[in-house]
């Protein structure tokens, strides 16, 4: 699949902008705060419903210089072409509101627009699913989840829901034992069955992801280390995540860990059992490498999941390729590394690249160069023109 036409309205720094896109290699360059990976975080944004840069939806609508009128909201447009149709997908970021979606002009939930357009992002905080906390290990896997199925951001969000008012029943009844097993049997149920549910589906994606995320690290680090992945349960770091367990036995687990864990969460008066405490454990040679990998092994584990991720979405049916996105990756790697990644995908339908600097794409990336600068677009000799609209 390919982004044909992009538009913008009050994202972040763009007040409006429309560009067409070409399939094969589009290098934004331009110097740091130019509104580069604004263009692309909206595509990632418009599939996924999540930025790589902040956790709340209002800093992705544009704030007006003092005194001015600000915007209510912000909207993204993309006509996504696949050798069988062309869609056109719109999300209205609404401010303190719930976002609302349109499909080839009709009105859908937000969660209908889930799966027609895939995208793989490389970015430099991709360093933190390395090196920084399982909280950003989950949410890649869950990420990746809701695009290959997107039925699955629905049980993420009831689950979410379950451990709120079930964690706020518990500091209710901190420290009191009387009628709370009444109480909490309430939420127990429905974090079994959703956790349980959530937990299978990504002991099934890391059992996808491992031999894939393995052949990438060779391929990107040109060693033969031995590069794994393991999903660790906070109910049994000891339990077999792969094969995958059934959601039954998975449920099982947790309604036993649950009632073993019962003293300690009225105690505490948090959730202390379920998939929010999981851990994708990522390991170098047998050593964990959080901690024990260099500042390039790193990037090559970072990479590998990236790539793994791309192979396991390009896969699913004839939609063709995600759209690939390397946010100002290049600068981050060295020489090797950043030859490597570029002759892997460089036979990829779209890829969509930010730069502070041309010196920075690899040569073996040719294709369409669009400068920024300020928030204008400047398309190089040979790209695409910006146009009026996204059609």
């Amino acid at each position: 699949m390919f982004v044909s036409d992009l538009a913008l309205d009050d994202f972040r720094s763009y007040q409006h902008v429309v560009l067409s896109l070409q399939p094969g290699v589009t290098a934004f360059v331009g110097r740091n705060g130019q509104g580069k990976t604004n263009l692309v975080e909206s595509l990632v944004y418009l599939s996924t419903f999540a930025s790589h840069r902040v956790a709340a939806d209002a800093a992705l609508v544009r704030r007006s210089l003092a005194g001015g009128p600000q915007p209510g909201g912000a909207v993204v447009r993309a006509k996504v072409c696949t050798a069988a149709r062309a869609e056109v997908l719109e999300l209205e970021i609404v401010a303190g509101r719930a976002n609302r979606a349109r499909l080839n002009r009709g009105a859908v939930r937000p969660r209908e627009l889930l799966g027609h357009l895939r995208t793989v992002l490389f970015a430099p905080e991709d360093l933190a699913l390395v090196r920084g906390e399982p909280a950003g290990r989950r949410d890649f896997l869950d990420r990746l989840l809701v695009q290959g199925a997107p039925r699955l951001a629905g049980l993420k969000a009831d689950l979410d829901k379950v451990l709120r008012q079930r964690g706020a029943l518990l500091k209710q009844l901190q420290g009191h034992r009387g009628g709370a097993e009444t109480q909490l049997a309430v939420w127990d149920e429905p974090l079994i069955e959703l956790g349980s549910e959530l937990t299978a589906a990504r002991a099934r994606l890391v059992a996808d992801l491992l031999p894939r995320a393995q052949t990438a690290y060779r391929d990107v680090s040109g060693t033969k280390d031995d590069f794994s992945l393991t999903l660790r349960l906070a109910a049994d770091p000891q339990y077999p995540t792969n094969p995958a367990p059934s959601a039954a036995a998975l449920a099982e687990l947790l309604r036993v860990t649950i009632a073993a864990r019962r003293a300690d969460e009225l105690r505490r008066g948090v959730n202390l059992v379920g998939p929010q405490r999981d851990e994708l454990e990522l390991t170098l040679g047998g050593l964990p490498a959080k901690g024990y990998a260099s500042h390039g092994e790193s990037w090559s584990c970072a990479l590998a999941l990236r790539l793994a991720s791309f192979e396991l979405l390009r896969q699913l049916d004839d939609a063709g390729d995600p759209v690939l996105i390397l946010d100002d990756v290049f600068a981050e790697l060295d020489a090797s590394r950043r030859d490597r990644l570029a002759e892997l995908v460089a036979g990829v339908e779209q890829v969509l690249i930010t730069a502070a600097v041309a010196a920075d794409v690899p040569p073996a990336l040719g294709g369409d160069r669009v400068w920024v600068e300020a928030g204008q677009l400047t398309p190089a000799p040979g790209a695409p023109a910006p146009h009026e609209e996204v059609a």
